[in-house]
């Protein structure tokens, strides 16, 4: 919306209820950024207090991150003073080493259905404040997850459980359900001209 513009939708919410909406955000792309900007979001849920609990559907639990060193001191710190929000990590995913071929359900497809059922069990008895469901989109594209199920289940959740969902090439059934949706375009990356991962940006 043009700048000092303000929307105004005739629902008789107040200001504090729209403050209360569950929010649903999808960061998508074929550009970087994406987790990182979801990991952000958990800082800023930490600091209001908030449980969260991060799911990652393709990285390695082997592959120990900065975002997850970072929040799991962050966590370490809720349970040690009673700072910020209590923090949860799952990490289930095969790595970024393995390479999906055509046709191939691997292992990694339970791995993902079995973590995908611990956060709809958590959704359920509102278990969280925010989940953070990292790289959901890749199972869901490759079939190992039913879009329907998943989607069903984000759009109905009770409560107000925020959720941030990143990957790219997101259905387009989770994109109409979302409250908010970033398209990260890439203009230039260093991987296109040969340039390997480095500490501190990408992990």
């Amino acid at each position: 919306m043009p700048e000092g513009e303000s929307f105004v939708v005739d629902d008789e919410l107040t200001t504090r209820k729209r403050r209360l909406l569950p929010a649903l955000i999808v960061n998508t792309g074929e550009g970087k950024g994406k987790t990182t900007a979801a990991m952000g979001l958990a800082l800023r849920a930490w600091h209001q207090g908030w449980s969260i609990g991060v799911f990652q559907f393709v990285k390695s639990g082997k592959w120990v991150t900065g975002e997850r060193a970072a929040l799991e001191a962050l966590g370490a710190e809720h349970q040690r003073s009673g700072a910020g929000g209590e923090v949860e990590w799952f990490a289930t995913g095969p790595g970024r080493h393995w390479v999906r071929r055509p046709g191939e359900e691997p292992e990694h497809a339970d791995a993902a259905r079995e973590a995908w059922a611990e956060v709809a069990s958590r959704l359920a008895v509102q278990r969280h404040q925010l989940y953070v469901l990292d790289e959901l989109t890749y199972p869901l594209r490759w079939g190992w997850l039913d879009v329907t199920e998943v989607v069903a289940t984000l759009r109905d959740r009770p409560g107000v459980q925020h959720v941030a969902v990143t990957g790219r090439g997101a259905p387009s059934e989770l994109v109409e359900i979302a409250t908010t949706v970033t398209e990260m375009t890439k203009r230039k990356h260093p991987f296109d001209t040969g340039q390997r991962g480095q500490a501190g940006i990408e992990w």
